[in-house]
């Protein structure tokens, strides 16, 4: 049995997990756990997290849903635009009791399909998290924090359609799309070399 070691994501359950049915409603501000993505893209830690939902009680645990939302720094990752904003996710996480204490709720023999629905579809998901202390409480850290890793992109834009930066003065091409330079094409430098000199000494010789 884990036990229970109190964290500032540590939230106490006891009293709906009492019966099957129950619900606790959940308003709270949370820091952000590290962890939470990077420099390019993430949630500073300690920043506030504010999580609203509600737990509610089956037969083998708690199934809690709500909206999880926070702070998140962002850089976009062709033009270099800070994209700081609030994001917001919702979410869907099963806090399952263990073995023995399932049993003493509702007998080895019940047959109640609906929770089995929806156990089964968070297992699938791999939302799931353990209780502590016999059911008494629950820890949201690693919920958080899995469910902004999961969020937060590879690569954030600031919009579909960036068109980046010059690679070859670093002008940002959203600002000035007719910017340009004018290359030559290294294939050819050569021929442009020998062009130039041949210039030249056509000049020379018209001088004389």
């Amino acid at each position: 049995m884990a036990r229970v070691q109190y964290t500032d994501w540590t939230v106490p359950v006891a009293q709906v997990g009492s019966h099957a049915g129950q619900q606790m409603p959940l308003d709270r501000v949370f820091p952000a756990p590290s962890g939470i993505g990077d420099d390019i893209v993430g949630v500073t830690e300690g920043a506030d997290v504010h999580v609203n939902g509600q737990f509610d009680s089956i037969v083998d645990g708690l199934i809690f849903t709500g909206t999880f939302t926070a702070p998140v720094h962002a850089v976009c990752s062709r033009c270099d635009t800070p994209l700081d904003d609030d994001w917001s996710e919702q979410v869907t996480a099963f806090f399952p009791y263990e073995e023995e204490q399932s049993e003493s709720k509702g007998g080895k023999g019940r047959k109640q399909d609906e929770d089995v629905e929806i156990i089964a579809g968070e297992d699938e998901a791999e939302n799931v998290y353990p209780l502590m202390d016999n059911g008494s409480f629950a820890d949201l850290e690693a919920l958080i924090r899995d469910t902004f890793v999961d969020a937060l992109p590879l690569q954030p834009l600031c919009r579909p359609d960036c068109r980046g930066l010059c690679p070859q003065c670093g002008i940002d091409l959203n600002e000035y799309p007719d910017h340009h330079h004018e290359t030559t094409d290294i294939r050819f430098a050569g021929l442009e070399a020998l062009k130039a000199r041949l210039e030249a000494a056509e000049g020379s010789a018209d001088g004389e």
